[in-house]
């Protein structure tokens, strides 16, 4: 028997709850079971009804830490978690009553990192929400614009009330608006960020206050890059002031140490036989980054081309190399496909995606029905990697190193380009996105988090194709590669 097991939304904890008592009464296996939320289409099993859950509730025990990770990974944005859960608690039922023991386990494993991607979703949503004032005709009302990763909009609503009780605000994201009357909260469906006023009166107040509190003596670009992803900065005002502030902190930190307050101390407690350092001031080369999207991005993707270009410590291979290949395509757009590197056409052309792989994926985008020309497409690194044998260049694939050294200019394109979607096409690709070696063959289809919190879809590089020897094979896997271009498409359609 196979059953469908309906929720009433997508974080339905409760639901979810009284669906797999019972399921697991009923002895149904996962693999038996379709889960989907109100709403969504059939697509396996029809509308089969799940059994109700038993009389008894206390046939069974679920450990507390299934049910405590559970409540909180239910909230996220992969499709698969409510049968992962129920995978879970089948297993434990089932003669692993310690499996949440086991950390290694890839389940468990799973659990733990969707678990850790909604609280981290959760912390972005409190520090980086930024109310607008409105006037109404019902009186003055708040209104923030905010854009989560996972399905965290009803939970962290009690969050807001309690730090803003007395205020009369809404929160709008795609998926669900949130509003508080001061009396009670109210649910409604999603809007877009025109739904939001810019700015109001209270920003310049806001803006000079962060101005105030800036330290320009503890000037730290990468940080504030790893704690404050791009995709927040527009709706914050104090993002505005970032670039000035730090083009000033080397003049500021001067005029402190004028005025009589000592230099830091640059190694404290330094061995005696190291010679000391001269204090230099804050770096902020590279630093204007921060806020590119404040600027216009079209200048900012030019602006970085020139850093690229600027710089003297290429890795040695890159030296060869005719020129670095950056990304082509229009701002905005809502795909931006990555790839390795630049191939030998490229190169020479200094454009990405024009030799034989290029052209395959050229093929599949119309095949998916997705235009080439609304799509931007770049690589993870930005030179040609080879190694010259007569006449001809032998494509060597990038390492670690390598993809670490390129990875601050792909992130920050990829910021300045803001996609909705982002296409790691291949090994190299994923690598750079996520910082992390993921298998491509079982990432396929699959969306993750990037580290600059973007979705990253994941698929093969079009050159796994070229490399199949029968014409056969290669036709099934272009098919195949087409699907999965189709399913990147749906996920922005």
């Amino acid at each position: 028997m196979t059953v469908a097991a309906i929720l009433a939304g997508p974080a339905d904890f409760a639901g979810w709850r009284q669906a797999a008592r019972g399921l697991v009464a009923a002895g149904l296996a996962p693999a038996q079971v379709e889960w989907r939320v109100a709403g969504d289409a059939p697509t396996l099993f029809g509308d089969t009804p799940a059994p109700p859950p038993p009389d008894q509730p206390g046939r069974f025990t679920v450990p507390r830490a299934l049910l405590g990770l559970a409540e909180i990974a239910i909230r996220h944005s992969d499709p698969e978690r409510f049968a992962l859960l129920y995978g879970l608690l089948w297993r434990l039922q089932n003669g692993e009553a310690a499996l949440m023991q086991v950390a290694t386990d890839p389940a468990v494993a799973r659990l733990e990192a969707m678990a850790k991607a909604v609280r981290r979703d959760a912390h972005k949503m409190h520090a980086f929400l930024r109310f607008r004032q409105v006037e109404t005709e019902a009186g003055t009302r708040h209104v923030a614009w905010f854009e989560p990763d996972h399905h965290i909009e009803e939970a962290e609503a009690d969050f807001f009330v309690r730090r803003f009780a007395s205020l009369r605000w809404t929160i709008v994201t795609r998926r669900r608006t949130v509003g508080w009357d001061g009396e009670a909260l109210s649910l409604g469906p999603g809007g877009n960020r025109a739904d939001v006023p810019p700015d109001d009166a209270v920003e310049p107040l806001w803006r000079a206050y962060y101005g105030a509190i800036f330290n320009p003596a503890r000037v730290k670009p990468n940080a504030m890059r790893a704690e404050m992803p791009r995709k927040y900065w527009r709706n914050m005002p104090e993002t505005f002031e970032i670039p000035r502030l730090l083009a000033e902190a080397p003049q500021r930190v001067r005029e402190m140490v004028a005025r009589g307050g000592g230099a830091p101390n640059p190694q404290p407690q330094r061995a005696i036989h190291v010679p000391a350092q001269p204090i230099a001031a804050p770096r902020v080369e590279g630093a204007m980054d921060l806020l590119d999207t404040a600027r216009d991005p079209s200048l900012a993707l030019a602006d970085l081309r020139q850093e690229l270009l600027g710089r003297g410590d290429w890795p040695e291979w890159a030296t060869r190399a005719t020129q670095p290949v950056f990304g082509e395509g229009p701002v905005g757009a809502p795909l931006l496909f990555v790839g390795e590197q630049p191939g030998d056409e490229e190169d020479i052309q200094g454009r990405p995606f024009v030799g034989p792989a290029g052209r395959l994926f050229n093929r599949a985008m119309e095949a998916a029905g997705l235009p080439r020309d609304a799509a931007y497409v770049t690589n993870a690194v930005k030179h040609f990697k080879f190694t010259p044998t007569g006449k001809r260049r032998l494509h060597q694939s990038p390492d670690a190193g390598d993809i670490t050294y390129y990875r601050p200019f792909l992130l920050r394109e990829v910021g300045l380009v803001s996609p909705r979607l982002v296409v790691a096409l291949g090994a190299s690709a994923l690598q750079a996105l996520t910082g992390k070696k993921l298998p491509v063959m079982k990432s396929r289809g699959t969306i993750v988090t990037g580290l600059d919190g973007h979705p990253i879809f994941a698929t093969v590089h079009p050159s796994f194709l070229l490399r199949i020897p029968d014409e056969d094979g290669q036709a099934r896997e272009f098919e195949t590669f087409v699907e999965d271009l189709k399913g990147a498409g749906q996920q922005v359609a």
